[in-house]
């Protein structure tokens, strides 16, 4: 699996996320051809090289009027899909907006409809959100991991007047995330480069264990006293038999609700994005017998689902605390058989050996509508899988 773990030294924006995959050897006439498939935008890139101390790094700009118009969300929208881009980069595009509308909409309290880019809303903004699409799908990266995101603090200046730092929707792009906060004056993480990493990234923390081949540096345009204004890109081979990532564990002890409700939470729970949630008898204060619900999820979703055990439960506190986990690498495919097409996760062991599990969903469903027994459906899509 081709991995790429991203160290946010100095922090990240967009122009820096682009700049450091240009050094890892994306072609900038790559680059190029490919930007100019959106219609009506008027800039021009200067790309070149800046010294940080002993580390030549990237450096990557769009070039544009002043005194632009703010676009909305819609119109930002309606320009990607009418590009001749192609699907996943647009997909991909339109996901990193999607997240920006959805924080400044939060912040503002308006809809996401509603929301109208200022300094986003600019063209160098557009070309670095689309060019990081398109650097993403032409380096042909199966997975991003992103160190501990560092906030700088202080005041900034906006359109809206002066901002506090880390900007409020950088904060919001970042909740649910690991970051660490800095003793250091400065915006370190643009809401272009939390919005991208927030889309792209699959893991944070720890870096990935793997097999190096390349190593791009992107620079930033501010210096900073402590540290080099990069932001790093190490590209290479996941040279393990499996996955690792973060969760976090919400838990609660119950003792007098009706146990028929837990059936509705669970669903509930799982609805809403929790990856497991089950359920164990325990023995409480006062001798009472009790239920421990457990819920194992991804960490921005832990106010949502906290919310949900809160509404739906008669608790009136919860814990909470991080885990990690090692998964096997799997994928979801279909499996023909005599019966049909039948849903499967494949998945690959750590010597390398793969193997089919069906999902029950179909499994029911198909043998319901062919009037078989399950277990033989089942047995058929393994044996088809072999075959």
């Amino acid at each position: 699996m081709r991995i790429v773990y991203g160290d946010l030294i100095g922090g990240v924006s967009g122009d820096m996320f682009v700049a450091a995959l240009l050094d890892l050897g994306l072609p900038l006439e790559t680059l190029k051809s490919e930007l100019k498939k959106i219609p009506t935008l008027k800039y021009r890139l200067e790309v070149g090289t800046k010294k940080l101390g002993a580390i030549s790094a990237t450096r990557f700009r769009v070039i544009c009027g002043k005194n632009e118009a703010e676009r909305s969300w819609r119109e930002i929208r309606a320009l990607i899909q009418q590009s001749s881009l192609d699907p996943e980069v647009k997909e991909t595009g339109l996901k990193i907006f999607s997240r920006l509308a959805d924080a400044e909409g939060k912040i503002h309290g308006v809809t996401p409809e509603r929301v109208h880019f200022h300094e986003v809303g600019a063209t160098d903004s557009i070309v670095d959100i689309v060019a990081a699409a398109i650097a993403a799908h032409h380096s042909k990266i199966d997975s991003f991991h992103f160190s501990r995101i560092p906030l700088g603090r202080g005041v900034t200046r906006s359109r809206h007047g002066p901002l506090p730092l880390p900007g409020p929707a950088t904060l919001e792009l970042v909740k649910g995330l690991p970051v660490q906060w800095l003793d250091l004056e400065g915006e370190t993480v643009t809401p272009t480069g939390a919005a991208i990493i927030a889309t792209l990234g699959s893991h944070f923390g720890e870096a990935p264990s793997m097999t190096v081949e390349q190593i791009g540096y992107g620079a930033g345009e501010k210096e900073f006293p402590d540290r080099p204004n990069v932001f790093r890109l190490v590209l290479g081979q996941d040279s393990t038999g499996w996955e690792q990532d973060e969760m976090v564990v919400i838990e609660t002890n119950i003792d007098d609700m009706n146990p028929e409700f837990f059936d509705y939470v669970l669903d509930r729970l799982f609805a809403a994005g929790a990856r497991d949630v089950f359920l164990s008898p325990i023995q409480m204060k006062k001798n009472r017998p009790g239920t421990l619900l457990r819920i194992i999820a991804e960490p921005a979703l832990r106010e949502k689902l906290g919310e949900i055990v809160f509404r739906e439960t008669t608790t009136i506190g919860l814990r909470y605390y991080p885990v990690k986990r090692m998964i096997l690498k799997r994928a979801a495919s279909r499996v023909k058989t005599k019966f049909g097409a039948v849903k499967v996760k494949i998945i690959e062991e750590p010597d390398g050996t793969k193997r089919a599990t069906p999902e029950y969903e179909d499994l029911r469903r198909i043998a319901a509508a062919k009037k078989i027994p399950l277990k033989v459906l089942y047995d058929e899509v393994v044996r088809s899988f072999k075959r």
